[in-house]
């Protein structure tokens, strides 16, 4: 039915919607502020660059560059504004289908260009943090000449961070399976074990790494403990944080071991299989597959915390690195040893999410 007035009635649903063009708007504005703080940030690290030398061609690309990336963000923008006038034609025309299809194309790239122009604006903020107080943050931290000064012995003594993490986490494979099978240690007889290993989860896992690095690397060479005060720093670092991580990983094997379904004991058991049988070859093998990801999520951990050794005189990349800062009074050093972790942690990283999201993919079919 034609409404009064003879006006065509707008199809069902498909009312303006006054959001999507305030929307569109609102990431045109967006983008145009954040495209002129770029380009005033860019003219700032050229004002800031040295005369001449590399450093002067160097800097002046990187402002040429981000000057000119920063226009891409015109685009998200321009597209929300097209996709928003082809709605209303759409609207007017009495397709409502085509106008809800521009209408969340244009919503969508409002979106986008407003997102993009935070994580541009971010970018612009770090470097005019660099860039305070005349430099001195950049200069302070990420010194080219301090950089290519320290980088090679940093780098080398970052092999015993290496060391330590690999020899631990090989050490904690095995010992923290021992302790989670002792915490589930079965029947009366087993409740001393099952006991122990839980008091020694619940100690090493409040007290701080530092802390137990410090009571072994210190503690066992003078109270004279045959064997182990005789360990030099690197072994007592490698004892220290398989004592403690062996108490995180215990933890994972065994929920992995109770997510198993009790049906798989029960049929073991059945077939005449004891019960170190059972978990030997059924039980522990399919817990084992469950837990990979977030044992690595541990082993990222461990990684991390080889840098804790310092306190022992471990010579470590830490270590090294604190020698170059306290002779030069700069911390560029200390840098290159963050930049050393990061490039070793982040490929683990994915490679974790790679796999959760592959197993919960897995999960997700066989539902």
């Amino acid at each position: 039915m034609t409404p009064a007035g003879g006006g065509s009635a707008s199809p069902a649903g498909a009312q303006t919607s006054p959001g999507t063009t305030g929307l569109a708007s609102l990431a045109v504005l967006t983008v145009a502020a954040t495209v002129i703080f770029i380009i005033w940030t860019a003219t700032q690290l050229y004002d800031n660059a040295p005369p001449s030398g590399l450093g002067h061609w160097v800097l002046l690309a990187v402002s040429v560059a981000g000057a000119a990336a920063s226009v891409a963000l015109l685009r998200p923008a321009a597209a929300a504004v097209s996709d928003g006038r082809t709605a209303r034609q759409m609207q007017v025309a009495g397709d409502a289908v085509g106008f809800r299809v521009h209408r969340a194309r244009s919503r969508n790239s409002a979106l986008v260009a407003m997102g993009s122009c935070l994580a541009a604006a971010v970018v612009a903020l770090f470097v005019l943090f660099l860039l305070a107080n005349n430099r001195a943050v950049q200069q302070t931290f990420f010194a080219p000449d301090m950089v290519s000064r320290s980088w090679l012995e940093v780098t080398k003594a970052f092999g015993t961070n290496l060391f330590i993490a690999v020899v631990g986490e090989v050490i904690v494979l095995a010992w923290g399976l021992v302790v989670a099978l002792a915490r589930l240690a079965p029947g009366p007889a087993g409740r001393p074990i099952a006991f122990l290993a839980t008091a020694y989860i619940d100690a090493f896992r409040a007290v701080p790494a530092i802390i137990v690095i410090y009571l072994v690397g210190f503690g066992l060479p003078l109270a004279g403990v045959p064997v182990l005060s005789a360990m030099s720093p690197t072994w007592a670092a490698i004892f220290a944080l398989a004592l403690v991580y062996g108490a995180y990983v215990a933890e994972v094997y065994r929920a992995g071991i109770q997510s198993i379904h009790p049906s798989q004991m029960a049929a073991a058991r059945s077939l005449g299989l004891s019960y170190s049988a059972t978990m030997q070859s059924v039980i522990v093998p399919q817990a084992i597959r469950r837990v990979v990801p977030p044992l690595l999520n541990d082993f990222i951990g461990l990684q991390k915390d080889t840098s804790l050794v310092t306190v022992i005189g471990t010579v470590d990349a830490f270590t090294q690195a604190k020698i170059y800062s306290s002779n030069y009074f700069n911390l560029s050093s200390v840098t290159v040893v963050a930049a050393l972790f990061i490039v070793i942690t982040i490929p683990q990283t994915r490679f974790v999410d790679r796999m959760l999201a592959r197993d919960q993919s897995r999960m997700q079919a066989r539902g």
